[in-house]
């Protein structure tokens, strides 16, 4: 087969495994890798030190695969329609999170498609958001949408909602063309930013993220995050909410991605009960359970200091005498902020209570 043959053969054999899209980038460093050793420079990853590991082979994909030719950059819409009330009581998650672990789902298609270009002679290498690869340049470089203003990938069919995968190759599949910033003086996502970490058009300092608060930091939040957070307890969508693009989007076909009832059915103060074994249980196969149950629980409590109401007090005073510094720090957090929005309510101090402040977990 050519190369022209094979790359058509591989977009119909991505579009049966379910993914939404499939583009070629040639393989050559990335067109940004400036703006990202400046980000490096700066400090702005926070604590994630692996972005800051390896930032040649991060920027230029021959690095990671000697021979490499091509850049293989799949999408995958995980859009599952506006959340009802009831399915999402008092807390936010965000969507990419209501379900299965999306790096275990694609990982299985992404082994499909490399048996088929192995039959053709390619060697590969790929990745789920997991490997030395800046997805959203090549997905730009390969017309797979465009790097918009809060720095996340859009795509003129799926809006914001969809995962990135990239295979790089040394089969020379025919390049597609560069996508265009279609943005224009949109500035809805940056205005959104609950944090300000959208710093300024494609700048985003990891360190004011919700997301990068609720999951990649394992210590303490910042006080002055704290109530920008608001009931959101592991992620966050307001910059992706906010995108007009988003007016196409539809539903995606991945039933693995539908909100997890077992997780949504419960209240905010519900999750403070759990013991490591049901956390690990309720988020088995899930995304959230990579963050464990400190951090899980300390986003838990910081939402309930800016939404909870009194009969809240008596399971945060449970988490105040927790044996994790982490939980007992944002419980007692919480406590004193619902007392304080609440009148003073139940003015008793609670018992043994310790508000260390910790670094890590």
């Amino acid at each position: 087969m050519s190369p022209t043959e094979i790359k058509t053969a591989l977009i119909a054999k991505a579009r049966s495994l379910g993914f939404d899209d499939c583009r070629i980038a040639p393989a050559l460093p990335a067109a940004h890798r400036e703006l990202f050793e400046q980000w490096i420079a700066e400090g702005k990853y926070g604590d994630m030190a692996w972005m800051a590991r390896n930032t040649e082979r991060r920027t230029d994909p021959r690095i990671v695969l000697p021979g490499a030719q091509s850049v293989i950059v799949l999408a995958l819409n995980y859009f599952q329609g506006h959340p009802s009330h009831s399915s999402h009581p008092s807390y936010q998650i965000a969507r990419y999170a209501w379900n299965d672990d999306y790096h275990d789902l694609i990982e299985k298609k992404l082994r499909e498609l490399d048996d088929f270009l192995i039959s053709h002679g390619g060697a590969q290498k790929r990745y789920v958001d997991t490997g030395p690869v800046l997805e959203r340049d090549f997905a730009s470089e390969a017309g797979l949408g465009w790097g918009g203003k809060s720095t996340m990938q859009i795509h003129r069919k799926l809006g914001t909602w969809f995962f990135l995968a990239d295979i790089l190759t040394t089969l020379d599949l025919p390049a597609d063309t560069p996508a265009k910033d279609m943005c224009g003086k949109c500035t809805r996502c940056i205005d959104a930013c609950p944090t300000q970490a959208i710093t300024a058009p494609q700048r985003m300092d990891a360190r004011r993220c919700i997301s990068y608060l609720t999951i990649e930091s394992k210590g303490s939040i910042p006080l002055e995050f704290r109530h920008a957070i608001g009931d959101r307890i592991y992620g966050c969508d307001a910059c992706l909410d906010a995108c007009p693009w988003n007016r196409h989007a539809q539903e995606s076909r991945e039933a693995a991605f539908q909100a997890r009832e077992t997780v949504f059915s419960k209240s905010l103060r519900d999750f403070l009960s759990l013991t490591d074994d049901t956390f690990r249980a309720l988020f088995a196969k899930s995304p959230i359970k990579r963050i464990k149950r400190p951090a899980f629980l300390r986003n838990v409590c910081v939402a309930l200091g800016n939404t909870g109401a009194p009969d809240d007090l008596p399971a945060l005073e449970a988490a105040a005498t927790d044996p994790h510094p982490l939980i007992a720090e944002h419980a007692a957090w919480a406590i004193a902020e619902i007392r304080q929005r609440h009148g003073g309510v139940d003015q008793q101090p609670c018992s043994n209570i310790a508000v260390p402040i910790v670094s890590r977990i």
